[in-house]
């Protein structure tokens, strides 16, 4: 089943500047994140952030938003899994959107518990594996296997633009082209 842009929604979960630091590979999932928040941006997919108590581990990124051009939705959240907080859980289902292409940090517990909420709430999820990651390497590895167990699909940023755009032939991927050959993270992803 493909990832088709009418039906999704990029949802980043826990970019925030005070966890980042800590993140292995946390510079590398931000910017597969921005990358794809600004194809998302330009093909009008709607972008939803999540902070777990700001207060405590500061806003999202700066460079994240600075990427999105205020094309995004920001939540606020106790619970680790975004689903749980029914502010977010009935805006959601409003939007009619049933494909959520998911990552963020800390992949093992607000990005994973954010993802089974989503697919026990009956949506289609995509596990951006580029862009979710965690202190420890592993636990983001366990993270995506229990997330596909689960029902997931892990997905690579490429894909998902890819999927978006659908055809080389249109004026959207025309005007995507130079987004699509900006250059990334400067370490190679691990998929292990």
């Amino acid at each position: 089943m493909q990832i088709q842009r009418d039906k999704s929604l990029l949802l980043m979960v826990d970019f925030q500047a005070r966890l980042l630091p800590v993140i292995d590979g946390g510079e590398e999932a931000v910017s597969e994140a921005a990358w794809l928040g600004e194809i998302a941006c330009l093909l009008e997919v709607p972008v939803w952030l999540t902070e777990q108590s700001p207060g405590k581990l500061g806003g999202t990124s700066t460079s994240l938003l600075a990427c999105l051009s205020n094309h995004y939705r920001l939540w606020q959240k106790q619970h680790f899994g975004a689903m749980s907080e029914d502010d977010f859980r009935q805006a959601l289902n409003a939007t009619g959107k049933t494909q959520i292409v998911l990552c963020g940090t800390e992949a093992h517990i607000c990005v994973l518990q954010t993802g089974l909420g989503l697919l026990e709430a009956g949506y289609e999820l995509y596990w951006l594996s580029d862009a979710s990651a965690s202190r420890r390497p592993q636990e983001a590895v366990l993270a995506r296997e229990r997330a596909c167990q689960s029902g997931a699909v892990a997905v690579s940023a490429d894909m998902v633009a890819y999927e978006w755009l659908h055809r080389c032939d249109t004026a959207l991927f025309k005007e995507a082209h130079q987004q699509l050959l900006k250059p990334r993270s400067t370490r190679p992803v691990r998929f292990f």
